[in-house]
Parts: C-alpha cells; sequence; structure tokens
C-alpha cells in the first residue's frame, strides 16, 4: 500500500473545483440493500397497498415514524418525499366525453 503522495502537479491539468457547504446540490436519496424475510416483505407490501404506497415508500413511512418515537429522527431530515407524478410539465388530459 503506498501513503500519501506529494500534490499534484500541473501535469495533471487543471484542480477541480470545491464547491463551499453552502452551495451544494441538495442531497440525493441514498439507495441501500434491505434483506427481508419474505413474509414480513409481503406484510409489508399488502400494507404498503392498503396506504396506496409503495414498499418502499411504506418502509421509509415506518423507519421515520419509529425514529420519530424514539427521538431519534434527525432535525435535517427533509419530508418524505410526495407520492405519485413529479411535479412538472402538463400530462394531455383525454377528451372529455
Amino acid at each position: 500500500m503506498r501513503g500519501p503522495g506529494a500534490a499534484a502537479g500541473t501535469e495533471h491539468g487543471d484542480p477541480l473545483p470545491v464547491t463551499e457547504p453552502s452551495k451544494r446540490q441538495p442531497q440525493q436519496r441514498k439507495q441501500v440493500l434491505l434483506r427481508l424475510d419474505p413474509a414480513v416483505y409481503e406484510a409489508v407490501a399488502r400494507w404498503a397497498g392498503d396506504e396506496l404506497r409503495s414498499a418502499n415508500a411504506q418502509i421509509e413511512f415506518l423507519l421515520r415514524r419509529a425514529l420519530a418515537e424514539a427521538g431519534r429522527l434527525p432535525g435535517e431530515a427533509g419530508p418524505l418525499p410526495r407520492r405519485g407524478r413529479p411535479p412538472g410539465g402538463s400530462a394531455p388530459r383525454p377528451p372529455s366525453a
């Protein structure tokens, strides 16, 4: 294993710009692999369907609720993403009969 080397010289091109913490883009949602017992997943998926959520949204909802009840939900945690199609361009409406 090599140790830390010297700073890159000009032969490596222009240095990458460093952004200030206040100018950072909003953080992307974290993707994780979650292994669940199949029976537990099926129960969560049925519950999610009853509440018109995806299984993923239901798991996040339950985790946030458990964290809040335990007093461990971080203050910087944003709100749950809204369900449905993201806002944007208007989709054409079907003709009314």
